[in-house]
């Protein structure tokens, strides 16, 4: 799979707010920036390990640039909506926000993810249309 040039998602694959926020994503990236893995899958480990960052740790979804730079919880959430089609390129106006007060909130949500939006025993496999967006 050639990724020159794409950012990386990496999500809780088992999270069911984070599944539909891939999918939510998906039908937004117009102009075919991202491609995804889930935070369980060896290549996500292996991503965020080189990264520094504990996958096993992880409650958050975390964007990676096409370098080793890379973007977590609030920060994350804003740069992929800044790619996206629509008015969501506007809510970039809230990195503006401390990083605290903008993590504190995401925090919370990520805390009480599978108690409100629950979780699935395995990863969702994509359908075969959206399996070339996902890095195996």
């Amino acid at each position: 799979m050639n990724l020159e040039g794409k950012k990386i998602i990496l999500f809780d694959g088992v999270c069911n707010l984070c599944n539909s926020a891939v999918n939510f994503i998906i039908k937004r990236d117009k102009n075919d920036v991202f491609r995804y893995a889930s935070l369980q899958s060896e290549v996500g480990r292996a991503l965020a390990k080189e990264r520094g960052v504990d996958s096993s740790k992880l409650d958050t979804i975390l964007l990676i640039e096409p370098s080793i730079v890379y973007y977590h919880k609030s920060t994350a959430a804003l740069q992929i909506a800044k790619q996206l089609s629509g008015g969501y390129p506007l809510l970039s106006i809230f990195l503006i926000f401390p990083k605290f007060l903008r993590d504190w909130i995401y925090d919370i949500i990520a805390k009480n993810r599978y108690k409100w939006f629950g979780k699935r025993e395995s990863c969702v496999i994509p359908t075969p249309e959206l399996k070339a967006l996902f890095i195996d």
